[in-house]
């Protein structure tokens, strides 16, 4: 816990986006503590894909300022964009697989592309990336070939495989049954214990997030309601936070009266 003292390794500073006439973020400034495991939580069209986008240059904010490791990701300073590419990893929500190419070479590609390793070494790396997401006997078979756990390590062995300082993961838990959530959340902490890199989670999944994060936001029209620990979420008095986090027990309130109405015919 010493090192989540530590200066953030990522900082957004009043970060804005739109779209048309539509804002999105509303000046959104968020620190990530080196070496945790944020979740930025939120329900869906809040704009946390966009914001995790515009994190990973996939998407360029209108302003604000986003910091690395104490370094500005100014559009102007190639030479900042480029190390902070380099030192960081982007897991997407549908895993974005190449199906024409092996396990072992969908996880050797980003080695291939982005250093100057020889061929042995690149394979070497991907193979031990593969061993430790404990996958390592499926190289040579297809992403359709493995079930959807296994995709899901293997984005992650690709996303891990560069050894990244920041791995950025867009809606993981997206379509899954709720043991699947949780085993990707598992996933998650454990190897970013293992492998040391800050993990900056989006979902709107706050039942796993809660337990499984060091810090929480949540993101809702665009803006941050709250920052802070889980602990601390669950006890806001904030309207905005409380609707969110207790809308299971305003449903089950809600089924609970209408089981108890009077039939009424028509």
């Amino acid at each position: 816990m010493e090192r989540l003292k530590q200066s953030p390794l990522l900082r957004v500073e009043d970060l804005r986006k739109g779209f048309g006439d539509r804002t999105i973020l509303s000046g959104v400034s968020l620190e990530i503590p080196r070496g945790s495991l944020f979740t930025v939580l939120g329900p869906s069209g809040a704009g946390k894909s966009v914001f995790l986008k515009c994190l990973a240059d996939v998407i360029r904010p209108d302003s604000g300022r986003i910091s690395f490791d104490g370094r500005s990701l100014d559009h102007s300073d190639s030479e900042a964009r480029m190390d902070f590419r380099k030192r960081c990893s982007f897991l997407f929500q549908s895993n974005a697989l190449f199906d024409s190419l092996t396990a072992l070479e969908n996880v050797s590609l980003p080695l291939e592309q982005t250093t100057t390793l020889a061929d042995k070494e690149i394979r070497e790396r991907s193979l031990e990336a593969l061993r430790q997401l404990e996958i390592d006997g499926f190289g040579g078979h297809y992403p359709s070939q493995l079930s959807g756990g296994m995709q899901k390590r293997l984005a992650l062995a690709r996303a891990i495989v560069t050894r990244p300082e920041l791995v950025l993961f867009d809606e993981p838990t997206a379509g899954l049954d709720p043991l699947r959530r949780n085993a990707v959340f598992e996933m998650i902490a454990k190897y970013k214990r293992q492998f040391d890199f800050t993990a900056l989670v989006v979902t709107h999944d706050i039942v796993e997030a809660l337990v499984a994060s060091d810090r929480v936001a949540l993101l809702n029209e665009g803006r941050v309601c709250f920052e802070g620990t889980p602990d601390g979420f669950h006890a806001s008095g904030n309207p905005v936070v409380q609707a969110f986090r207790d809308s299971v027990g305003s449903l089950e309130s809600s089924l609970a009266a209408i089981r108890t109405e009077p039939r009424t015919i028509s």
